[in-house]
């Protein structure tokens, strides 16, 4: 019963986040993300990442190994992902500065990780999540991620168009530089 709550909350918060990204895309004059300040956006989106984070912690607990990956591949593969992502994640946070991280409007960046992929944090997150997928070993929990990564690929369209208008000629310039992810 518990299990089955957290998946269908995880679920409704995962699809309200894409639903609230989408809504980003479409209409960019009222973005909900990126936030651009300190405002409701910033905490509707970082809330709701949060709760459906926490919501799929505890449910990769109690529904941990009940799907159908040997745990040879779980560990082999899985480990090491997940490790690479949380590095790719962490070094893009460190260069990129946690007001930029939340979409708040600081400073253009192109060091570190930035040099590489225009989106290292959200390559990081989907190689973190994919890890964490093959490591649970929970069709639940992997509907849940899935929801996410593809969450982290719609994030780059909603920021794209406000990083033009923020940087103009200097982003527009190394977006021709570095590509999206890879």
């Amino acid at each position: 019963m518990l299990v089955q709550f957290l998946f269908y909350a995880a679920i409704l918060i995962g699809y309200a986040y894409m639903l609230l990204l989408i809504w980003s895309i479409l209409r960019p004059r009222r973005r909900i993300w990126p936030p651009g300040a300190v405002s409701w956006k910033l905490y509707l989106i970082w809330g709701m990442f949060y709760l459906g984070a926490g919501l799929t912690v505890a449910l990769m607990v109690l529904d941990w190994s009940t799907w159908t990956i040997p745990a040879e591949i779980r560990v082999a593969i899985g480990v090491p992902l997940t490790l690479l992502g949380a590095g790719l994640v962490i070094w893009g946070v460190r260069t990129l500065g946690l007001e930029n991280t939340h979409g708040i409007r600081d400073r253009f960046v192109i060091s570190g990780p930035y040099r590489f992929t225009r989106n290292p944090q959200y390559l990081g997150d989907i190689i973190l999540f994919t890890g964490l997928i093959l490591i649970a070993n929970s069709a639940r929990v992997t509907v849940i991620l899935l929801l996410f990564v593809f969450s982290f690929i719609l994030f780059p369209l909603t920021e794209e168009p406000w990083l033009e208008e923020q940087y103009g000629e200097d982003y527009l310039r190394y977006k021709n530089q570095a590509p999206r992810f890879l």
